[in-house]
């Protein structure tokens, strides 16, 4: 246990929010087998279609064990009766005769084609080809090991977070070891509890052991990311802090978060479309993150305001950490000042009480809130009605718009019967995993740390439509604002409503996006990466 100074210095510095605070909030994945999903190195097509109604509520699709399809055998229909030529009578002069031109009231005689059955293709033919390896770490010739480093004793949210990860990561790797692994081996992890104040001891710890291939992290002070980095490292990672992560080329996350100063269009869009006008931005001013997080909400609002009808009417980027004396006074404020929408760069615990406070001032139903990173069902089911009418942001095509991906449904088998829930943070863990086991299939048989790195920056991984697209031969880098180089090509956000202790789809399709060529206002396009 580290000295109390530290421990509240190092709690007042939790970066918590930074997925709301990216350019761009968000494309193939790796198969076990050939009939199941494949990776795809080019990012998929958009699909655009007309933007619907807010208030129309797309229902999600209880997921269903995928199941193996089998060519079916083909018959081919006999005619009824077989008719045989006659005999030439032998008095006839051999002459032809020309057959008669057929009777126009009489059918066709059915012709039947042989049906063409279409096999899979395992882009991946090599996937169980066996090259026995010396020298690489966390290589044997039974096994490929990774290590995964978290946040779960000292935990200031409360949160699942390592143990979730770890699950999402375990049965993916579930997934691909009932299928024979990976060129021969099985995969494996060993969890690392860095108990929020060392991540970096812990991942020294992992550099200098060098017994294993790739490291996964998700944690909530990313300090030993560097340190990964450096050491060449592949590194996997829940990216809720864009500053760790960008300009190192061997850290791939779930998301990008390539610029934290730009202006976004997807706040500003769901703050019109929910019926706001006067929003109100809220961040920690212990939190360096927290403070730059609110005020590119509240640029982005004033950006694109006048397009939208919007206008800041509130804005505080000192809140108390954890608000140990509450937040009465900040929401007297803001319905002094007519404030009828809040974005916020906050936790979920702050969410509550700030809910818990408008509802004991009785404005709860009159100001809508977009929560960061409160897409946790056991939490907005414990708070019953409380959240109805907010909004939160997924980092994946939300659960509620039932995207068609067979890496989904195999999330949705393989998770829960390893003991796991549906959630935000096993699924960044089974992306993750995906991505690890691509880059490993994209390098060869004769893989090593390097050649995975390498062959990961030369794609476009798209998580079999599950995630934006990110292109890793240039979206390491950071983003400047208004220069697409190293931008997504799209920005794209999935909202999804708060309805009676639980979450639902309101958008035509689970991504709404805007080209990055142009900062200029624009409706969204309705896309589905999974098309």
């Amino acid at each position: 246990m580290f000295p109390s100074r530290r421990r509240t210095a190092v709690l007042f510095a939790v970066v918590m929010v930074a997925a709301a605070c990216g350019n761009s909030p968000s494309g193939g994945g790796a198969a076990p087998a050939p009939d199941t999903a494949a990776p795809t190195t080019a990012a998929p097509a958009t699909t655009a279609a007309d933007a619907s109604e807010l208030d129309t509520v797309v229902e999600a699709p209880e997921p269903d064990a995928p199941e193996m399809d089998e060519p079916t055998e083909s018959t081919t229909s006999e005619p009824d009766t077989a008719v045989e030529a006659s005999e030439p009578d032998a008095d006839e002069p051999d002459t032809a005769v020309e057959a008669p031109e057929p009777d126009a009231d009489e059918p066709a005689t059915p012709t039947t084609t042989e049906p063409v059955v279409t096999e899979p293709v395992d882009p991946y033919p090599h996937r169980n080809d066996f090259v026995s390896l010396d020298g690489v770490p966390g290589v044997t010739d039974d096994e490929i090991r990774v290590s995964v480093v978290g946040t779960r004793t000292n935990n200031p949210l409360g949160t699942c977070i390592l143990d979730c990860f770890a699950t999402g990561i375990e049965a993916y790797f579930d997934y691909v070891n009932d299928s024979g692994g990976v060129y021969g081996r099985r995969l494996v992890t060993e969890v690392i509890d860095d108990e929020l104040g060392f991540n970096q001891q812990r991942n020294l710890e992992v550099i200098a052991d060098n017994d294993t291939l790739a490291s996964f992290q998700a944690t909530l002070l990313a300090l030993g990311w560097g340190d990964l980095h450096d050491a060449g490292v592949p590194t996997f990672v829940w990216n809720i802090d864009g500053t760790q992560s960008v300009n190192r080329d061997n850290i791939f996350t779930n998301l990008v978060i390539g610029c934290t100063t730009c202006t976004q269009r997807g706040p500003p869009w769901l703050v019109s479309q929910a019926g706001g006008s006067r929003l109100a931005s809220l961040g920690y001013g212990i939190s360096a993150n927290s403070k730059v997080c609110a005020q590119a909400l509240a640029d982005s609002v004033e950006f694109y305001g006048a397009d939208l009808g919007l206008e800041v009417a509130y804005f505080n980027d000192d809140i108390a950490y954890g608000l140990p004396n509450g937040i009465g006074p900040e929401v007297t404020q803001m319905v002094d000042a007519g404030v009828d929408f809040i974005v916020a760069c906050m936790d979920l615990n702050a969410m509550l009480t700030l809910a818990q406070e408008l509802e004991r001032q009785g404005v709860r139903d009159q100001i809508k809130m977009l929560h960061p990173n409160s897409y946790d069902a056991g939490f907005v089911a414990d708070a019953g009605s409380l959240f109805d009418g907010d909004y939160v942001l997924a980092l994946f095509a939300a659960f509620e718009y039932g995207v068609d991906s067979e890496l989904s449904d195999a999330y949705h088998q393989w998770v829960p019967a390893h003991g796991g829930p549906v959630a935000e943070q096993t699924m960044v863990g089974w992306i993750n995993a995906d991505l690890f086991v691509t880059g490993l299939l994209e390098a060869g048989p004769a893989f090593s740390r390097q050649s995975m790195i390498d062959s990961l920056n030369r794609i476009t991984y798209g998580a079999d439509g599950l995630i934006n697209p990110i292109d890793w031969s240039r979206q390491h880098n950071a983003v400047v604002e208004g220069v697409p180089d190293y931008d997504y090509e799209q920005e794209c956000v999935s909202y999804v409503r708060m309805e009676g202790g639980g979450f639902v789809g309101f958008q035509p399709a689970p991504w709404m996006c805007w080209s990055n060529d142009s900062l200029a206002w624009s409706e969204p396009t309705p896309t589905d990466f999974a098309d």
